[in-house]
């Protein structure tokens, strides 16, 4: 971050920020992060926020220099280092780049994921546009947490002050779904849907022959709604059968449970129509896609395959009224023919603009108030 130096003055503002808007009593530490990882404040372990801890943290904040590379697979083991040192603890980490993992290759930071994995949350940001997205949505989404860019530094400030503040408002640290399915049914998708797309599928930790269970990380006072697929085996018409049971586990409490049925019916008026928030959330998630397509397409110089791609999430955001993927989509395409959403690239898009959509592409909308009915099944 030595280049323009006012990035490193917003960094150290941020982090500023962010140690003010800690609790009092919360455990933290500030790690310099470069070719290597090591602890700024305090000089081992954690400390506990308060007056002095903060006025000593920002002073060893403000004599931090940028030197060295980007190695964040080697900033994520001491995170997860010195996070164990408070077991049962909500754990959280904010991991801030504005360069590219160089330092160590892809297997070293996969490895880290790996040893990171379940036992904290990460939020990603990177500052200006020297970054690559895939590495930070890959480290994000591995650890449950969230990706964004701060193209402009000064913005980082406000940036890390809501992190904190949603950090802080965590009120249980291990929350999971548990998934039942019986003999011959098989989950075939567990994605979370809103607010943001991830995929949990591969998050299963066995429970018995039968039951699986599937993190979501920390929760405070939100909502979230999530997308399961079963298939189950084939039976007779007019046959029922329960194909699972979802339930939420806090800790190791069991809080709630839902039941999933199967019918089988020659009915079309029963196996067409597709509930109207299971068509709207499939459509984000074809959105997301589209979007990180089309821009993959743009990058490798195949603009026919990008129009293409970036045409289709432009109807698909119109048709569920998400307006803010729309705006940004716009920022990077003009649409020659709204009937028929045929678009074209602008010339000389700003990297950032392009970043931006591709870091935010997986934040979706609620169902639209226009779309009450269900959709027919093509």
């Amino acid at each position: 971050m030595a280049y323009p130096m006012s990035r490193l003055r917003a960094a150290q503002a941020a982090t500023s920020a962010a140690i003010d808007a800690l609790h009092d009593g919360t455990w933290f530490a500030l790690v310099r992060a470069n070719h290597a990882a090591a602890a700024v404040y305090p000089s081992s372990g954690l400390v506990q926020a308060g007056a002095r801890t903060r006025a000593e943290a920002k002073q060893a904040l403000k004599l931090l220099w940028p030197e060295g590379g980007t190695a964040m697979g080697k900033w994520l083991l001491l995170a997860r280092d010195l996070l164990a040192t408070r077991p049962g603890a909500i754990a959280h980490a904010t991991l801030l780049t504005d360069g590219r993992n160089e330092s160590e290759t892809r297997i070293a930071l996969d490895a880290a994921l790996t040893a990171c994995a379940g036992s904290f949350q990460c939020d990603c940001r990177g500052v200006g546009t020297d970054w690559e997205v895939s590495e930070l949505r890959r480290i994000a989404s591995t650890l449950l947490g969230t990706v964004d860019i701060v193209a402009q530094p000064p913005d980082l400030e406000a940036d890390f002050r809501l992190m904190t503040r949603s950090a802080m408002g965590k009120l249980t640290g291990s929350v999971a779904l548990r998934v039942w399915t019986p003999k011959g049914a098989t989950l075939r998708a567990l994605t979370q849907v809103s607010p943001t797309i991830l995929d949990i599928t591969g998050r299963r930790t066995q429970i018995d022959t039968l039951t699986g269970e599937y993190p979501t990380g920390a929760w405070g006072e939100e909502s979230r709604q999530y997308h399961v697929s079963i298939r189950v085996p084939a039976k007779a018409i007019g046959d029922e059968m329960l194909a699972a049971r979802v339930g939420v586990v806090v800790g190791r409490r069991s809080v709630k449970e839902a039941l999933v049925k199967a019918i089988w019916t020659d009915d079309p008026q029963r196996s067409t129509p597709i509930s109207r928030e299971v068509a709207h959330y499939t459509g984000q998630a074809e959105l997301a896609q589209a979007i990180q397509d089309g821009l993959n397409a743009h990058k490798a110089g195949d603009e026919p395959a990008a129009t293409l791609k970036l045409g289709r999430a432009v109807q698909l955001a119109g048709e569920s009224d998400n307006h803010d993927t729309m705006k940004l989509l716009l920022a990077v395409l003009d649409i020659d023919d709204p009937a028929t959403d045929s678009v074209r690239l602008k010339r000389n898009v700003a990297q950032e603009d392009e970043m931006t959509l591709d870091t935010r592409s997986t934040k979706t909308v609620g169902v639209s108030a226009r779309n009450l009915t269900p959709v027919q099944r093509a």
